[in-house]
């Protein structure tokens, strides 16, 4: 191993290392080790930002704004209406609302799908009377499998074509995916709607009637100068407490809050009580002690907007509230919204919630004028779990919308075009049309993953120029000797899905298409086969919350634990590998 290996290997473990400690947010450790490898000479100063430049990192951009696109135009939210139904068996629900986010991840972001999708599950599960967290871990796997079938619909796969382009001088095509990813994510419905679901720890939570009424928030609310509370000892507001189902957890005088039990302290003006209850709980108590939502004042005192709502969003990798506190965001001050409550994994949070580091995956309560409250949600990064109003929807532009990207995509499919020129046709369409408004263009793009990808692909391209990427392939070769191409192909596919599990899967495919064309390379084998089966395996993250977004986005509103995905998940994954490896060498032959 020569000594810019070992730096290589070195600086790459560090990343996989500071990514999985998730301390970090991945687009900083990603670009400070860009920066690293150039200042040690790994990586030439003059390639250093060709990730940025990479078509790889500009579809997916694209791809992200014509998300938007069709989300604001309300064609997607209208066929999902459409095709959910009252009265269906939990079978037939889970397999509806399957299929309906792989066909809608295989044409859009499924980040964005899921986003779509998760308010309508979340209000069936409430009309059924149901946990939730029975049919949102099928929905998020569904929307992930959806990716496998077209080259728009994940990440790894439009890298996959990039690298391949590199190669071979010919990227991967739009359907070029189809065949294997079609028949991978039939396969895995499959075994969601009929089995996968009954694995879920979820099922056994809760009975029928007290399911989803987000249980488990905890607030804080001040005593007015005329709230009923006053002179009053807490012993002596437990009893319409609990008459309203709420728990006195604490209280807060002059910013600190009492340890211990406060049962025999006499409330003062001024005050927070620190409660514990549902969301409508929190306002019937508060409305019978005339207690204050911690709301930001007018000059003549009284609370901005007459009427008041409460919003629930959960949060996912990437929103502004991230590893910050309401109180950092000002949240109060600045936008006029109190965060009520936040509900984490399923467990109650007692820390005071003004103060409390908001993490991916939790969801949030907040209290504002109705007519900000959804605008501020969006504007802390949250996703709405309520079903978004269709009137603040272009639904006159659904027809449009849909029309242009359908057009873009033919034009591509048939090499008219570009699919990167095809792609940012539409964008120019849907800007014009006003359904993308130009002050969303780049609101649009997540430019952590931006960040990400353009600063492994120089990485990427290091380790395989430096031999690195052979090193690794010849370890795989070696693990597998003496029983063929296929084990190789299988044993490849394992160790990608389970990187993928733990990383990012973009970063995972950066690091292993290089060792699959090295594999085939090593192998005398065509490299198409090795290829597709790193693009299916870097997509199917299905054991913990932190291997893909929609994973970490249903923790919350589903209850889950980090621990409760593998269950439903190492089935699917073995399911995968079954079903993916006959298709590859079927469709791309060795």
């Amino acid at each position: 191993m020569t000594s810019e290996q070992i730096i290589l290997f070195s600086l790459l473990g560090a990343v996989f290392a500071l990514l999985l400690w998730g301390k970090i947010r991945h687009d900083l450790v990603a670009f400070g080790a860009l920066v690293a490898a150039i200042l040690i000479g790994a990586v030439p100063e003059e390639r250093a930002f060709d990730g940025f430049a990479h078509p790889a990192t500009v579809i997916i951009a694209l791809v992200l704004v014509v998300s938007r696109g069709l989300s604001n135009s309300g064609a997607v939210e209208l066929l999902a209406r459409h095709v959910v139904a009252r009265g269906r068996s939990l079978f037939a629900h889970i397999g509806v609302m399957s299929g309906v986010a792989a066909v809608l991840s295989a044409l859009m972001n499924n980040v964005a799908a899921l986003a779509l999708l998760m308010p309508i599950d979340i209000k069936a599960a409430s009309q059924a009377r149901r946990h939730p967290g029975l049919s949102l871990m099928p929905l998020s796997f569904a929307s992930i499998l959806g990716g496998l079938i077209t080259l728009i619909g994940t990440p790894p796969n439009i890298i996959i074509a990039g690298f391949r382009e590199e190669a071979l001088g010919a990227p991967f095509s739009m359907f070029d995916f189809t065949p294997v990813g079609a028949v991978a994510a039939l396969a895995g419905i499959a075994y969601i709607a009929a089995l996968g679901w009954r694995l879920i720890p979820a099922a056994g939570k809760g009975a029928p009637g007290d399911l989803f009424n987000l249980e488990g928030y905890t607030a804080e609310v001040r005593v007015g100068e005329k709230s009923k509370a006053i002179g009053k000892k807490i012993t002596e507001l437990e009893d319409p407490a609990e008459a309203a189902d709420v728990a006195i957890i604490g209280l807060v005088r002059g910013g600190r809050r009492f340890p211990g039990h406060v049962r025999r302290e006499v409330v003062k003006k001024g005050d927070f009580l620190v409660i514990e209850a549902a969301a409508d709980n929190i306002d019937a108590f508060v409305g019978e002690f005339g207690l204050e939502y911690d709301l930001k004042k007018k000059k003549d005192g009284a609370p901005i907007g007459e009427d008041l709502s409460m919003f629930e969003v959960t949060v996912p990798h990437g929103a502004r509230i991230e590893g910050r506190s309401a109180l950092d965001l000002r949240l109060r001050a600045t936008q006029g919204v109190t965060m009520l409550g936040v509900a984490r994994q399923g467990r109650v949070e007692r820390r005071r919630v003004r103060k409390l580091k908001i993490r991916a995956g939790d969801v949030l309560l907040l209290l504002g004028p109705t007519e900000r409250i959804a605008h501020v949600g969006a504007w802390i990064g949250g996703l709405a779990l309520q079903e978004r109003d269709l009137r603040v929807v272009k639904r006159d532009k659904a027809r449009l919308a849909a029309g242009a990207f359908a057009i873009a995509i033919a034009a591509a499919a048939s090499g008219a075009v570009s699919l990167t020129v095809a792609l940012a046709l539409v964008c120019v369409v849907m800007v014009a049309a006003n359904i993308v408004p130009p002050r969303d263009i780049y609101n649009s793009i997540e430019w952590p993953v931006i960040v990400l990808l353009g600063s492994m692909i120089p990485l990427g391209a290091a380790l395989q120029s430096s031999g690195g990427t052979a090193l690794i392939a010849q370890a795989l070769l070696g693990l597998a000797e003496g029983y063929g191409a296929v084990v190789v192909l299988l044993v490849l596919m394992a160790v990608t899905m389970t990187l993928s599990d733990i990383l990012n899967n973009a970063a995972t495919t950066v690091i292993a298409a290089p060792v699959a064309l090295d594999i085939a390379a090593g192998l005398g084998l065509n490299p198409d086969p090795f290829l597709m089966a790193v693009a299916v395996a870097a997509s199917c993250a299905f054991l913990t919350p932190i291997g893909h977004k929609n994973n970490t986005l249903i923790m919350g509103p589903g209850g889950y634990r980090f621990g409760d995905y593998w269950r439903m998940g190492l089935p699917l994954e073995i399911i995968i590998l079954a079903v993916a490896i006959p298709m590859i060498l079927w469709v791309w032959p060795l």
